[in-house]
């Protein structure tokens, strides 16, 4: 039987085990039992009052033997007195079973005279007890309660029925069929029981059993209890297994049902299917007109196109016909809600006052003067047009210098929202069109979301990192972004999900990239490319000052009369612990010096803390850098050359040894074909010209010449070496030293002639952070000397060359006492 007076699950489990190990003490011996109704009204009870135990969730039924757990103290105290005193009790159902102190108006008026056959204390305080039900009686009142209860009752008089009647036979049969039908839809019940309950031919005690066969609420086996007419109770019997079995049928259609769609579709659409399949059956159907007519309502007020309105609404008519759990209705209310989210025709106001949008440009950054130029010549014809497509700006330039942050400032001096797209490793097509609505799971593409996130259709729109754009077989990102970078075509973009055209000429799009040379030709195109160079040490100096010391000051909790450095410790900081063309690397020292500082106020080593030079060393560690290069001997052979990468400017060594051997030419540091080339055209010059500088006749025949370029596992690549390895060769063959101080750069060719090259701002910047001093650069690049800051200009000496032997009157040291 169930147990609804224990304590613990885990305790039924110990009183199961225990029923096997132990033996059962046996109350009444060998005394035989009665066992029919007649023996049991023989007996009389001997008190007028009788202890009594509240059941919970459990009824018994007279002439039924079943055991129950006890656990509470009022109830172990009764079960003790009953056994000394004729091992009789009155059980009675409690009407709430969650109620753990009853009182007399919380049980039923009907209950069992049971007698005590076994017992069996267990684990803890509870006690397990089989009984044997004798009769029903009526509670007539609580005589006392404590330590325990005892009540006074009176038994019941039972009207019998006779089997020999047709209608308590057709009772008995109706219920035995209800009963057969009851037993399939509970396979947890033995087919035993149908047998049991067939057996019995007394109308009562076969009702009694049947009931307590049904897993049924103690409700209505309280109403099977209190019927003390047998043919009423056969009556009451029927209704409840029929009541049951109807309920059965209806759960065991709905699981067929639910099993059915199930195989159609996906199984994680279960929990939705069963709900639908719930919902027909109580005829309840979710009614989606009302949402379609708050969709309709918002359609109106944004006033669409004529095209993209009678799509919507094709869309919306669609949705009022399907069911509302249906996965493509799913699809249909994202669709409609993304249409409606959109700003179609709500616009930011934009700034116009130019001296306003200066100033903001100034405060956020330093320098980056091209790029504020060309926003405020934006911000000037929009103000005399009144009317003019976006602008279309790349910012190509070292990490750190500020790309992306600027693109911030550009909203905020004009006034417009911000939205920002990533576009590093994208590969999928789909990133930027979005997903067709055939496919599972399909949502807008990431341009039109960012533009319903903004909230305005004319923000400033910055696709970062668009030089590291990828393509595999889900299509080429790169030529989805060509119609919405195009001010001819961008007016119309249609997105996959969306299928109407949405208007993206007003946007203010910027894009930020390291380089150019990967961006593809029909994209940069599009663009207005605008070199954003690295810093000089003056801007970085002034940028920390201005901008980044405040800033680490007040993310790391610290006031400014907490912290300072001196001009000599940041110009330290930039020159020994820093090398690059940004400030990223300056701001995460800066930080560092903050954590220190941090830290040392904590532990209250002190309060105001002033950085010198000395203090980097202490809180930094050694200088990580060499500055002054300058200061280290000439040496034959080895030549500082310029070169360009994707993060800035960079200066590197070209070094030449001359060697016994047959006219070898071996060229080791993982140098590009270009490379090598610019190499052995310099080397065939050189044949050309042996003669003016004296040098052996077969030198090509009697040494080998080994070109290397340190830091072998970079490679490198590019004909901007040509004039360097023309000196770093005739070095090697005259034994004549390089100077230190002297950097070049230029293109040779066989004739001699040097031709220009790219990026020399970037490497001019990069051989002033090294230390040089002069620098030999191609004729035709003079023009590019005027981007270099004069500051930088001041302290450099530049020579242009024409020809590359003009190279070797400014970079070779004609000392003697120089000679290797």
């Amino acid at each position: 039987m169930k147990d609804f007076d224990e304590k613990d699950d885990d305790l039924r489990k110990d009183i199961d085990e225990a029923l096997e190990e132990l033996e059962m003490e046996e109350v009444e011996g060998k005394e035989q039992e009665p066992s029919s109704e007649e023996d049991v009204q023989m007996e009389q009870i001997a008190e007028p009052e009788i202890p009594c135990i509240p059941l919970r969730g459990l009824s018994i039924f007279p002439r039924t033997i079943t055991h129950f757990d006890i656990g509470r103290e009022k109830s172990i105290k009764a079960l003790e007195y009953a056994m000394k005193n004729g091992k009789e009790l009155f059980v009675v159902s409690q009407i709430d079973e969650n109620i753990l102190i009853p009182t007399e108006k919380d049980y039923y008026r009907v209950g069992t005279l049971v007698k005590v056959k076994q017992m069996l204390k267990i684990q803890g305080d509870s006690v397990r007890v089989l009984v044997d039900g004798r009769y029903r009686a009526v509670l007539k009142e609580i005589t006392r309660e404590e330590p325990f209860l005892m009540a006074r009752i009176e038994e019941a008089e039972i009207i019998p029925a006779q089997i020999e009647e047709p209608e308590v036979e057709a009772f008995m049969r109706a219920a035995l069929d209800h009963f057969d039908e009851y037993l399939e839809y509970n396979t947890g019940i033995k087919d035993s029981a149908y047998d049991v309950v067939a057996a019995i031919e007394e109308p009562g005690l076969f009702a009694d059993t049947l009931a307590m066969q049904l897993n049924v609420k103690i409700s209505a086996k309280q109403e099977v209890l209190e019927a003390f007419d047998e043919k009423e109770r056969l009556a009451i019997v029927n209704r409840i297994i029929a009541g049951e079995n109807h309920i059965l049928s209806l759960e065991r259609e709905i699981h067929e049902k639910v099993q059915e769609s199930i195989k159609n579709n996906q199984k994680e659409y279960f929990l939705r299917e069963q709900m639908r399949a719930i919902q027909s059956e109580l005829g309840v159907d979710e009614d989606a007109g009302e949402e379609a007519d708050r969709w309709l309502e918002a359609m109106e007020s944004l006033n669409l196109s004529e095209k993209t309105a009678e799509k919507v609404k094709k869309e919306i008519k669609k949705f009022t016909r399907m069911s509302p759990t249906s996965a493509e209705s799913g699809v249909i209310r994202n669709y409609v809600e993304t249409i409606l989210d959109l700003p179609w025709n709500k616009e930011s106001k934009t700034n116009a006052d130019i001296k306003k949008a200066e100033k903001i440009l100034n405060e956020d950054h330093y320098g980056l003067e091209k790029v504020k130029e060309r926003v405020l010549e934006y911000l000037a014809v929009i103000h005399l047009a009144k009317g003019i497509k976006g602008p279309i700006l790349c910012l190509v330039g070292p990490p750190g210098v500020g790309k992306t942050s600027i693109a911030r400032s550009i909203a905020r001096a004009t006034g417009r929202e911000f939205v920002r797209m990533s576009l590093g490793g994208v590969r999928d097509e789909a990133e930027i069109r979005g997903h067709r609505r055939t496919y599972i799971g399909a949502i807008p593409g990431r341009v039109i979301s960012a533009m319903r996130d903004a909230g305005a259709n004319n923000p400033v729109f910055l696709f970062d990192e668009i030089d590291k754009i990828g393509a595999d077989f889900k299509g080429d990102p790169a030529s989805a972004l060509l119609e919405v970078l195009d001010p001819e075509q961008n007016k119309e973009f249609t997105d996959h999900f969306l299928e109407v055209p949405f208007d993206l000429s007003k946007v203010m799009f910027v894009t930020t990239a390291n380089t150019t040379e990967t961006i593809p030709r029909p994209l940069l195109d599009r663009m207005e490319v605008i070199q954003v160079s690295g810093y000089t040490e003056e801007e970085k100096v002034k940028i920390a000052q201005k901008y980044l010391i405040p800033k680490q000051i007040k993310a790391h909790g610290l006031k400014g009369k907490n912290f300072s450095i001196t001009e000599k410790a940041l110009r330290d900081l930039i020159n020994y612990y820093t090398r690059e063309s940004g400030v990223r690397n300056l701001e995460r020292e800066i930080g560092s010096l903050c954590r220190k500082v941090v830290r040392q106020k904590v532990a209250k080593k002190g309060n105001d803390f002033k950085m010198i030079p000395s203090s980097l060393e202490k809180y930094l560690g050694k200088r990580r850098y060499r500055y002054d290069i300058i200061e280290g001997e000439s040496e034959v052979g080895v030549v500082t050359g310029m070169a360009w990468t994707q993060v800035g400017g960079d200066t590197l060594s070209i070094e030449t040894a001359r060697l016994p051997g047959s006219g070898k030419i071996q060229m080791t540091g993982q140098l590009g074909d270009v490379m090598q080339e610019s190499a052995k055209a310099a080397i065939s010059y050189i044949r050309s010209i042996a003669d003016e500088y004296e040098l052996e006749k077969d030198f090509y025949k009697n040494y080998d010449l080994h070109v290397h370029v340190p830091e072998g596992a970079v490679p490198k690549d590019g004909p901007s070496a040509g004039v360097t390895m023309f000196t770093s060769v005739i070095s090697a063959l005259t034994e004549i030293p390089v100077r230190k101080d002297v950097a070049m750069t230029g293109e040779i060719t066989l004739r001699g002639k040097v031709l220009p090259v790219g990026g020399i701002k970037e490497k001019v910047l990069a051989a002033h952070r090294a230390g040089i001093r002069t620098i030999l650069l191609p004729k035709d690049n003079e023009a590019d000397v005027d981007e270099i800051p004069a500051g930088v200009r001041r302290q450099l000496k530049f020579v242009f060359l024409t020809r590359a032997q003009e190279a070797l009157d400014y970079a070779l040291s004609r000392e003697q006492d120089n000679k290797l």
